[in-house]
This record gives C-alpha cells, sequence and structure tokens, in this order.
C-alpha cells in the first residue's frame, strides 16, 4: 500500500471565533494522484489548500505532507518546507516583473541555496520542456497570460517538489491559454507529478483529475475517483 503524500487527520480551522472554515476534515492523497478539490465560494477548498502549503495552521488537528509535520513548523521552517517539497501555481502568476523569465524560475533553487549555474541549468531545462524557452530573457509583463502560467509552472517545480498546489491556475486566463494549462497538468501527471487543484471549474477537474473531492461547509461531501475525460 502507497504511503500517503499528504495526511489530514480532524484537521479544523476557525478564524476569530466564527464558523469553521475546514471542520473536522481527514483526507489522504497518495504519490502519483491528482486530485482536484471542488466547492461553492467558501467551502474551504483554499485554506484547506493554504494548510497542505503551511501557509496557515489548524486550529485543530494534523497536517503531515511528505513525511512532515506541517502543522508544527515554525514561520522559518515552513518556508524551508516550501521550498523543499512543495510547488506552488497561483490564478494571478505571482512573477516579478523587475526580474526576466529565468531568473523568476530560478529564485526557488536560489533561496534553497543551489549554485547560480545550476540553476541557471535547472531553469533552462525546465523552460524548454514547457514550451517557452524563447521568452527566457523576456520580463514577464511581455508575455500573454498562458505564457506567464507556464513559467510560473516552470517555476514551481524548479526544486523537484514532491506536491504541486494548484489554486485556480486557468481563472485568469483565456479559453485557448486555459486549455494550454489544462495540457501542461495533464502532462506533468502523466509524468508522475502528485497534483492538488482547487478550482470552480469542473470542466478542468473532469480533464486533470483522477480524483474529485467536493467540499460543502468545511466538510468533505463527496469523494471519488475518475477517469479524467482528455
Amino acid at each position: 500500500m502507497n504511503t500517503p503524500v499528504i495526511e489530514l487527520r480532524g484537521v479544523s480551522r476557525r478564524y476569530d471565533g466564527g464558523p469553521p472554515a475546514l471542520d473536522e476534515v481527514s483526507l489522504d492523497i497518495t504519490a502519483g494522484e491528482s486530485v482536484a478539490v471542488l466547492g461553492p465560494s467558501g467551502s474551504g477548498k483554499s485554506t484547506m489548500l493554504n494548510l497542505m502549503a503551511g501557509l496557515d495552521r489548524p486550529s485543530g488537528g494534523t497536517v503531515t505532507v511528505d513525511g512532515v509535520r506541517v502543522d508544527t513548523l515554525s514561520e522559518a521552517g515552513a518556508a524551508r518546507y516550501r521550498r523543499a517539497r512543495i510547488g506552488m501555481v497561483f490564478q494571478f502568476f505571482h512573477l516579478l516583473e523587475d526580474l526576466d523569465v529565468t531568473d523568476n524560475v530560478m529564485l526557488p533553487a536560489r533561496l534553497s541555496g543551489m549554485s547560480r549555474t545550476a540553476a541557471r541549468h535547472r531553469a533552462a531545462e525546465l523552460l524548454d520542456a514547457l514550451g517557452v524557452s524563447r521568452h527566457a530573457r523576456a520580463h514577464p509583463g511581455r508575455l500573454s497570460g498562458g505564457e506567464r502560467q507556464r513559467v510560473a509552472v516552470a517555476r514551481a517545480l524548479m526544486n523537484r517538489p514532491a506536491l504541486l498546489l494548484a489554486d485556480e491556475p486557468t481563472g485568469a486566463l483565456d479559453t485557448a491559454s486555459g486549455e494550454d494549462v489544462r495540457k501542461l497538468l495533464n502532462e506533468l501527471h502523466d509524468e508522475g507529478q502528485t497534483i492538488v487543484l482547487v478550482t470552480h471549474d469542473d470542466a478542468l477537474a473532469e480533464s486533470c483529475a483522477t480524483r474529485t473531492v467536493r467540499l460543502r461547509d468545511g466538510r468533505i461531501d463527496s469523494d471519488t475517483a475518475a477517469e479524467p475525460v482528455r
């Protein structure tokens, strides 16, 4: 039996004494799965992702990712954990406009102590694999939305993370660019990357996910295996 990459055990998160954003959630995700997390606004999707990433702490329960008890980490420890084990892709890219594409992609490796030469070589490999090597010296503002998202994915993969977290990765893209990102997520999954995808888009989930977890009012409403429709 595969050891889970992600283990949530009785995880709750409350803010300012209000109703729980997550309420006693338990979930296992194993290596190589592509899991879509869906649900209406306020259902707890982004809260779950932030807890997996160590960007937030649970009010109760435990969060373990790739053997690390994320809920017990200090701020500095959580930053080191994200650099070493997590790749994150966001709706609005979060690329640094004053750095060119190569330097944006290299940034996680440089923060982790990789030499500039090795980081540049790894960045070049990723940009080539993701089809944006021709933009290596351009600044993000000169790229299309789809190209910027590919650069963001390259940056997320820079340190060979155990887990790729994607938060509405097509939400800011036009239809054609969104289709490019969908294909890219499928290619990464085919290569063995473990992915957790938060989305409002049922079609994206159906085309990318081997499993769909639906949240409602902070609880898991359904958890079903699926065969991606590509």
